[in-house]
């Protein structure tokens, strides 16, 4: 018999009437009626062409049929046992993989997660980059944040609204700095081009000119006056935490994306 047409319900009954040798006590077991007990047992008899109980006088027993596969019966629910509590192990897990692009992991992400971390000592991080695009199958993550328009494909929550801001010193140059993906009306006459949005964040506070970079990444520096304020620019992107719905149903990812987003 195929495994997908293993009778796995009806084997589930077989295994309480068994114990209990009485239908209705297998019924109470189960939540049901002593009559569906009945009638999956009958459809078991059915598929299997065979008989597994008999009545008696003395109540109800199991056939030589029914006796001889109970054993392997059993054995096979104690190994789907053992196979449950191994897949909600990651579920019990304290340890959470995220993804992320180095800049926000470094301006933003990385101080929360300190915050986090001290609401349980048994939290343990492992930060991967998000660069290079994702693969939450390869990487076995629990939760990433993008720079895009939308969640795409997978559950999301957009962090913060989404927007450029334009910064830099007041007595520093006045030519853009430019990074992969910042808007193009924005780098008109660069002078300086870096590797991402951070690293631009950076040398603007160093005075080597003007940056476009997305609001939520500026907004430490802007707030201890790292950098001034130069400007702001509506974005059709932003950043989104992101997981495949397995992954944002777990009660480890409920907590970090709600401490991400309160």
């Amino acid at each position: 018999m195929k495994r997908t047409h293993l009778p796995l319900n009806g084997l589930r009954v077989l295994d309480a009437a068994a114990r209990h040798l009485s239908f209705t006590r297998a019924a109470d077991e189960l939540a049901v009626t002593p009559a569906a007990v009945g009638q999956q047992i009958r459809a078991l008899e059915d598929t299997l062409g065979v008989v597994l109980f008999r009545r008696t006088t003395r109540g109800l027993e199991l056939t030589p049929e029914g006796e001889a596969g109970l054993e392997a019966l059993r054995s096979g629910f104690l190994n789907f046992e053992e196979a449950v509590r191994a897949m909600q192990a990651g579920q019990s897990s304290k340890t959470l993989t995220i993804a992320a692009p180095r800049d926000l992991t470094a301006k933003w992400l990385a101080p929360r997660l300190a915050v986090y971390a001290k609401t349980d000592p048994e939290l343990r991080f492992v930060l991967l980059s998000s660069d290079e695009g994702l693969d939450f199958t390869q990487a076995n993550l629990d939760l990433a944040i993008c720079f895009a328009a939308d969640k795409g494909e997978h559950e999301g929550m957009m962090l913060a609204p989404a927007g450029y801001a334009t910064v830099g010193m007041a007595d520093g140059a006045d030519t853009p700095i430019a990074w992969p993906g910042c808007p193009a009306d924005a780098i008109k006459g660069a002078s300086l081009s870096v590797a991402d949005a951070g690293l631009a964040l950076d040398a603007a506070a160093a005075g080597l000119g003007r940056a476009t970079v997305p609001m939520l990444l500026a907004a430490h520096d802007l707030a201890v006056g790292r950098v001034v304020s130069l400007g702001e620019a509506e974005s059709a992107r932003g950043y989104w935490l992101i997981a495949p719905l397995p992954q944002w149903r777990q009660k480890k990812v409920r907590s970090l994306v709600t401490a991400l987003t309160e």
